[in-house]
């Protein structure tokens, strides 16, 4: 393996593992036996277990964008809706077990490193993507659209642990609609 799959490979590891135990119920040596990497390896691409986290969530926070990206790209008369449908697709397959970025928020909150900073720097990114969506559209109330869309997709996140993926990107939908076709 080369060096750039090898931190790869970790990195995929890693993410697994911290989305199925927790970011405190995983240690280095679990990584490490996974990934199926020696030591140095590990510390070769990543100075710290808190490093090698944010790596994860930097990895995890492009491939949501380039999925929404990719389902939305284009869609003139409901991206609203496409982005919701996207989300809830993402939910499915990827965050079937409760949101990635909220854990770590709740866990490394008030500690000296970036992966806080990262995680709500997520959040916020979901808000300006929704603001940018509205301009685009023309909305009148761009503001107020993009933070129901925002809480609207953090809802359905959070939803997800209780009701599952399907219905609650169910309800999000009919929300949405009801959100971008009042009248309906």
């Amino acid at each position: 393996m080369n060096t750039s799959i090898k931190k790869e490979t970790l990195l995929n590891v890693a993410e697994r593992l911290f989305y199925e135990h927790g970011f405190r119920g995983v240690g280095l040596k679990q990584i490490i036996r996974e990934a199926n990497v020696a030591n140095m390896t590990l510390y070769n691409h990543f100075s710290s277990k808190e490093h090698l986290v944010e790596e994860v969530l930097k990895q995890r926070e492009e491939r949501y964008w380039s999925y929404l990206d990719d389902f939305v790209k284009g869609e003139i008369d409901s991206p609203f809706l496409f982005a919701v449908e996207a989300h809830g697709k993402w939910l499915e397959k990827e965050s079937y077990k409760g949101d990635m970025f909220l854990r770590a928020i709740e866990d490394y909150a008030g500690t000296n490193n970036d992966i806080e900073n990262i995680a709500r720097s997520h959040k916020s990114k979901l808000l300006r993507y929704f603001q940018t969506l509205a301009k685009r559209m023309g909305e009148d109330n761009q503001s107020d659209l993009a933070h129901y869309f925002t809480l609207l997709l953090e809802g359905a996140t959070s939803m997800t642990t209780l009701i599952g993926a399907e219905k609650a990107t169910e309800y999000s939908m009919a929300m949405a609609k009801k959100i971008v076709q009042p009248s309906s």
